[in-house]
């Protein structure tokens, strides 16, 4: 992906404990996927984006969890949700965006106020912990004890919940933690490390394969906000 094609990427983002808001110009991506649950609201124009082999354009595009995708479109102001699947259903996204309308303010509010989706308590410990990580190895026993749960249990109750791994659901909370902390100043190799990664290529590359773009062009335009 060349730097014309990525440049733009330009406004503002809100980052909450169980989804991320996102008002900035779009910018194309390669084909990527990712955990979270993305809305992409086109503000004044429709957005594109290839998931899978088809094409899709409109005012709002809804892309599930862990489906391939990437934006065709550039330079269109957009109002993008990235929602946690553990925390809101794709199917109630479009009903919350709708509510709220273009404004940032209004859909951070009724996210707030929207009822999370109930989970197994012994799930909800563990998300807690992840959430809780810092640069150290979180190894999957540690977890599971945290649980009261073995690691085949553990690992059975993510994958019938999530369809996805505990592995990668730690790898999404180390980007969340990475790419705050890279854009309340630290470089791209000190916000790797306090997050835990093994190193700054290691973030690159994961960066890459969740979001369709290196983490410099992800990151050096948008400016990071809190509501209120």
């Amino acid at each position: 992906m060349n730097d014309k094609a990525t440049q733009g990427w330009q406004g503002d983002i809100w980052l909450a404990g169980d989804h991320c808001l996102l008002l900035a110009t779009l910018g194309k991506t390669d084909s990527h996927a990712h955990y979270a649950h993305q809305v992409l609201i086109g503000l004044g124009a429709d957005v594109e984006v290839c998931l899978g082999e088809q094409r899709y354009s409109g005012q709002q595009v809804v892309i599930p969890s862990q489906q391939p995708h990437a934006i065709l479109s550039h330079g269109i102001p957009c109002l993008t949700l990235f929602a946690e699947p553990l925390a809101f259903d794709v199917a109630d996204l479009a009903q919350v965006c709708e509510q709220a309308g273009n404004s940032p303010e209004q859909l951070a509010e009724c996210l707030r106020q929207w009822p999370r989706r109930p989970l197994d308590p012994r799930l909800s410990k563990a998300l807690k912990r992840i959430r809780a990580l810092d640069e150290r190895a979180l190894p999957a026993y540690e977890l599971a004890s945290t649980a009261a749960l073995s690691i085949s249990q553990l690992e059975r109750l993510f994958s019938g919940t999530l369809e996805l791994s505990v592995r990668r659901l730690v790898l999404w909370q180390r980007l969340r933690v990475a790419l705050q902390l890279a854009m309340g100043g630290a470089s791209l190799t000190e916000a790797a490390l306090l997050a835990g990664f093994a190193d700054s290529a290691h973030f690159t590359r994961s960066v890459r394969r969740q979001f369709g773009m290196p983490p410099g062009t992800a990151l050096r335009r948008l400016r990071l906000r809190t509501f209120g």
